[in-house]
């Protein structure tokens, strides 16, 4: 705090003469000077690369670079927490609030540093390179070996916490570099580099999704950015400011930022192989296909992978590293999904919610069925039948049927959009991944919306003791009347899938009748006295009253 006195001070006659300098008035240090192409600072300038604007604005961009690539961590550590431990919400909040504070704490680590900034931001961003680079692929390698879920959480914190606290080390010493090159109010400065900052927030928050993720994927998204971070850092200090270090400090700032561009390399290169490696000391099994999409990752194993291959391996899908697919019993599910919807009553115009094109092929064989509209957001997804000989034979070619017409879209924004009306809806979607979307009453009315009037909708209900009373209770809470039934519980030892039999719910304007199509094939897994026997177990443990509905809004 500083303290002024009280009143107007004395101020000295025209005429008088000046005082003596003495030692105690007389200035020990040159004033702070700054002239083109130099920066202030105590005793001097430090000669700059370019004259004070364009170095000024070489900072502000550096700070833009850094602010995306810092964005880009960031989302990539949500969208691993999501994936290797599920329940994403949880794993997103406990990355962005590690994250924020961890950069709070990194600013005032970073007040230590500010004596040489140039040199201390290089090396700030040599580690942030390689910590943020190589997170996603050491943290994939980890859980795809330990498989030990605590160990992956502490294992993400910790990325969280280190990327966080190198984040935060930046904006202090970008600021001092920007008031090294020219002196200035210091709200001016805030201003431009916040604005930097934020802008480059956009632009990394906009890549991860839309570039970098479909086009590389996590892995080598992640070693790109790292690499950019890495220039970044380089070209402020090393060129710009280039007379702060001295000659062999600056001799080891050139070798670090190439053996940190040399490690990004290496592990660009390997990552394929450490990749495949991974993948398959997780899933088992010969890796037939992997695709990386903007909404999760595709793994397909097993099935036939030669001729002198006699029994092979299961065909599995996995979405996001949960089994969604198990080809010995696939069947059984979606056969109890599908069969009983159009069992009883028109079934000529079919919805079908969910791409695998598993359910499809169980509603393709009812000859009724004049036209089938799937609705899939993922494409990747709805094409894997294309690209797989084994996972299109286990559709039984379902998408070269002419009847059937794919739309590439969200499943509940695409109901709010569309107006017509089916005779049945099928509803094949993840709600494990949608976190409960996909059981909500908002997702009810919109379907409900679109039923004939005397169509028919079918839901899976989850486990018997879980939310199937409140997927029931949504169900009602739009109008519609619904019957739970079961399939038949999983065999295959391959799938280890062990565990009661799925419920499943149809439902429509009155109560449907469990039934199935006397003009289809027979299924392999249901009868209709099987359905009706599980419907009266279930109706008997049915609880009164029903559970709350489950909201988009609500727990």
């Amino acid at each position: 705090m500083i303290n002024h006195p009280v009143g107007r001070s004395a101020q000295p006659a025209p005429d008088a003469p000046a005082p003596p300098q003495t030692a105690e008035h007389r200035p020990t240090t040159a004033p702070r000077t700054a002239g083109l192409g130099g920066a202030v600072r105590a005793g001097g300038a430090i000669p700059l690369a370019l004259p004070a604007r364009p170095a000024r604005i070489l900072v502000l961009l550096a700070a833009f670079v850094c602010a995306a690539c810092g964005l880009v961590y960031e989302l990539e550590l949500v969208a691993l927490g999501g994936y290797l431990l599920g329940d994403s919400v949880t794993q997103t909040s406990v990355v962005l609030s590690v994250m924020v504070f961890a950069m709070g704490v990194g600013s005032l680590l970073a007040k230590g540093l500010t004596r040489r900034p140039a040199t201390s931001f290089a090396l700030v961003e040599y580690a942030l390179s390689l910590t943020g680079g190589l997170s996603a692929l050491a943290l994939y390698c980890g859980w795809a070996w330990l498989r030990q879920p605590h160990a992956t959480l502490i294992a993400l914190v910790a990325a969280t916490v280190l990327i966080g606290l190198l984040i935060g080390a930046e904006i202090p010493l970008l600021m001092t570099l920007i008031q090294r090159i020219r002196r200035e109010h210091a709200g001016r400065a805030v201003a431009d580099l916040f604005a930097a900052d934020y802008v480059g927030a956009l632009i990394g928050g906009l890549a991860f999704p839309f570039v970098l993720l479909p086009a590389l994927g996590q892995a080598a998204g992640a070693l790109v950015t790292g690499a950019v971070n890495a220039v970044a850092g380089a070209v402020v200090v090393l060129w710009l400011f280039r007379a702060e270090p001295t000659p062999r400090a600056r001799l080891l700032l050139w070798t670090g930022c190439g053996l940190v561009l040399a490690a990004l390399a290496l592990a660009a290169a390997c990552t394929g192989a450490i990749e495949r490696t991974a993948r398959h000391a997780l899933y088992g099994g010969p890796i037939r296909f992997v695709a990386q999409s903007r909404y999760q990752e595709i793994v397909l194993t097993g099935g036939p992978v030669g001729a002198e291959q006699r029994t092979p391996p299961p065909l599995k899908l996995f979405l996001d590293g949960r089994l969604a697919v198990c080809g010995p019993d696939e069947y059984r599910d979606h056969e109890a999904l599908v069969r009983p919807a159009l069992g009883d009553g028109p079934s000529a115009r079919v919805l079908v919610l969910g791409g695998d094109g598993l359910a499809l092929r169980e509603v393709l064989r009812h000859p009724a069925v004049r036209s089938v509209l799937v609705v899939e957001r993922d494409p990747e997804l709805s094409a894997l039948a294309r690209r797989d000989d084994a996972y299109d034979a286990l559709t039984e070619h379902a998408w070269d049927d002419p009847r059937v017409r794919l739309v590439t879209a969200e499943p509940m924004g695409w109901l709010r959009r569309t107006a017509g009306q089916f005779d049945v809806i099928v509803s094949d979607l993840d709600d494990e991944a949608a976190h409960g979307k996909y059981r909500s009453r908002e997702f009810y009315g919109l379907a409900a919306r679109r039923l004939a009037p005397d169509g028919r909708l079918a839901v899976r209900g989850g486990a018997p003791d879980g939310v199937l009373w409140s997927s029931e209770a949504g169900l009602a809470a739009v109008g519609l009347d619904a019957v739970p039934y079961q399939g038949v519980a999983p065999a295959a030892e391959d799938c280890g899938q062990a565990g009661p039999a799925p419920a499943f719910l149809l439902a429509g304007h009155d109560a449907p009748a469990l039934a199935l199509a006397a003009d289809a094939p027979a299924p392999r897994s249901l009868t209709v006295d099987a359905l009706r026997g599980t419907a009266a177990r279930l109706s008997a443990r049915r609880p009164s009253p029903l559970p709350p509905p489950h909201s988009l809004i609500g727990p």
